[in-house]
Parts: structure tokens; C-alpha cells; sequence
């Protein structure tokens, strides 16, 4: 009999069903018994014992439906080696019913922060499989998440349907793409979606560049701009700043965020409109697109076939068009930015579309 618990962890995104059905699947259908612990609203469930017992029944006609069965929750890596509001250290509390209920693996689904937790619980003895999410498709050791391709499609649409009422309207228009820290699904959604300007973290911008831009747009006849921003985009100015005095920046600044800013920027120097659409975590949700689907499916068996070689401490991931093992300790802590360099950059930029920079 092996028993594996399961969690997701950090923000929702596509597919994360259909990667859990992925892994069930696989081992249900390798002949051996197996026993699903679902721990719900991520590492919360670990942290207080709060899980539920899974049936291949729980895992059926899942496989388009969005967010996640088990719910989920943000538990920040720099605080989970401290003690709770009642002094509980969460760290040996995940280990204690990891070993209570005698599991043989946990397979962990998340981005980012979720893997350092990860790491950090097989460097305490847990043998632990992981999956790629995130829509910002930022995680180091894997070409693609899941879930990005699905926000792709979202974003896209958003900047699609801005394209109609921007050219009636002669405007221009700042779509507001999901991405903190990188501007792969900006980058993305602004290409598919034709944006003229597209402003992400990698390539601080010069607002006197994007007007620029706006304004040889106006000359050859073009009444309407679509600029596509990351929410984590920056100015020239600002990629300056000492992480410390950006902060404090922000913490002033009097705009909802950095598209605001720009907007009213474009309106003080040209006298033109300027409309802000935030799609914000509709990005997040709905049903995963096709491609998600299949490649969430790809990434779910491998993590099965992981746990049936006994083959822990990795996350399964995608290079070169092929399924691969990753070690943990490779991925996690690390983010793969965008490089302002990368083929993709230059080829948009032929495309007439502007960075700022």
C-alpha cells in the first residue's frame, strides 16, 4: 500500500486539477493499492492536520474544471520557519503528520515560494515530487508552467476586445497583465494581442520613449495605442532606486498601481485619453485552455511514474519540448527571468513594437 498526500499551494491557477488527476491516474492505474491524503488550503493543511481522504471518484471529470479541489493558501517561505500565533513550529508540525499518517511521498503544486517550502522539507528527511505552477511561468528548471499558456489566452482576449473600443475611440489604452517581478506572460499576450508597447520588469522603460512611440503612431494615421504593462513594470528612473527607497516609493506613490502612473503621465505630456483595463485574476481562472490541459496531464504522470520508481526530490519539468526530473535543489530560491536580450525581445522589436527603453 503507498500512501501519498498531495497539496496545493499559493495562488490558484488552470490545470491544477487536471495535473492531480495526472498523478492519481497514473498510479491507479500501475495495479498498486494507493491511498490519496488531500491536505487542504496548502501548507495550512500539512501545518494542522487538515486533510481529507481521496477516492479516484474525487478525481473524476476534473480535468477542465479550475483553481483546485483542495483549496489553497499563501504561506510565506521567509515565515514559516517561525512560530505560529500559539507558538506551534510549523516546520516540525508539517513532519509530524507527514510521518502520523505513514506516507511515502508528498506531492507539492505550486510556484515560486512553494518550492523553497518544498526543498526545505526534503532537506528534513520527506520525500517529496513537485509540480510547476504558475501562470507567470517564472519557475528555474522548466521551459513551461502550467497555467501560463491558459493566462496567455486570457490576457490576450482582454487586450483583444481593447482593441475595438480603442479604435473607435482613438484612444490609447494600458491593459495591466498580471507579473511582478517577470514579464513573460505580458510579453506574451501583448504579442498575440498586438500590443504597440509592452512594458515589463526585465526592461526598465522611459515614459519620454513610450510617448514617443505614441506619437509616431499619431503621425503615420494610427488614432489608437495599445500598451501592454506588467504589474511589476518600472521606470528607468526608478531601477535606480535601492530596493529600500523603491519600496518607500511605493508606499507614496498616490496611483492604484504602476499603470495609473503611466497613464497619467501619457496624458500630462500628449493631451491624449488614456483608459487603464486591470483583467487582474480573471487571468487566474476558468477552465485550463487545451494545451494546459494536455501538458498539466504530461507533468502529473511523470510525478506518478516518480513515485513508483521511488524516485523523490524532484520536480518534474519541461525542456526542450521533453518531460524532465529536476532536482529541488536546483529549482528552488531561483526565478527565471526574461532576458531583455532573448530572440523573442528582438523579434518583437522588428515587429515595430517598443519597450521603452
Amino acid at each position: 500500500m503507498r500512501r501519498i498526500g498531495m497539496l496545493t499551494s499559493g495562488g490558484d491557477c488552470q490545470a491544477l486539477n487536471a495535473a492531480m488527476r495526472g498523478v492519481v491516474k497514473t498510479l491507479s492505474y500501475s495495479g498498486e493499492n494507493v491511498e490519496i491524503y488531500g491536505f487542504l488550503e496548502g501548507y495550512k493543511g500539512l501545518i494542522y492536520g487538515n486533510f481529507q481522504m481521496l477516492t479516484g471518484k474525487d478525481f473524476s471529470g476534473i480535468l477542465t474544471k479550475g483553481g483546485t479541489i483542495l483549496g489553497t493558501s499563501r504561506t510565506p517561505f521567509k515565515t514559516i520557519q517561525e512560530p505560529d500565533e500559539n507558538g506551534l513550529n510549523k516546520v516540525e508540525a508539517m513532519k509530524q503528520n507527514y510521518y502520523k499518517l505513514k506516507l511515502d511521498c508528498l506531492v507539492i503544486l505550486g510556484g515560486n515560494g512553494t518550492h523553497k517550502t518544498a526543498n526545505l522539507l526534503r532537506q528534513e528527511g520527506l520525500n517529496i515530487v513537485t509540480l510547476p505552477k504558475t501562470i507567470d511561468n517564472d519557475l528555474w528548471g522548466t521551459d513551461m508552467t502550467f497555467g501560463f499558456q491558459s493566462a496567455v489566452d486570457i490576457a490576450t482576449n482582454a487586450i483583444d476586445y481593447i482593441h475595438t473600443t480603442a479604435a473607435s475611440h482613438g484612444r490609447v489604452f494600458i491593459v495591466e497583465v498580471m507579473g511582478h517581478k517577470v514579464g513573460w506572460l505580458t510579453l506574451n499576450a501583448g504579442m498575440a494581442g498586438g500590443a504597440d508597447i509592452i512594458l515589463i520588469p526585465e526592461i526598465p522603460y522611459d515614459i519620454d520613449k513610450v510617448v514617443a512611440k505614441i506619437e509616431e503612431r499619431d503621425k503615420r494615421g494610427s488614432r489608437f495605442t495599445i500598451i501592454a504593462v506588467a504589474e511589476g513594470a518600472i521606470s528607468k528612473q526608478d531601477a535606480k532606486l535601492s530596493k529600500k527607497e523603491y519600496r518607500k516609493k511605493l508606499e507614496k506613490m498616490t496611483h492604484p498601481s504602476v499603470s495609473y502612473e503611466i497613464a497619467a503621465a501619457i496624458q500630462e505630456k500628449t493631451g491624449r485619453e488614456v483608459r487603464v483595463t486591470v483583467p487582474g485574476h480573471m487571468q487566474r481562472g476558468g477552465s485550463p485552455c487545451p494545451y494546459d490541459r494536455v501538458f498539466a496531464s504530461r507533468l502529473g504522470s511523470e510525478a506518478g511514474k516518480l513515485i513508483l520508481d521511488g524516485q523523490y526530490g524532484f520536480m518534474v519539468g519541461y525542456k526542450n519540448r521533453e518531460i524532465v526530473r529536476v532536482p529541488l535543489e536546483d529549482v528552488a530560491g531561483k526565478l527565471k527571468y526574461l532576458d531583455p536580450d532573448a530572440t523573442i525581445v528582438q523579434e518583437a522589436k522588428l515587429l515595430g513594437i517598443s519597450f521603452g527603453d
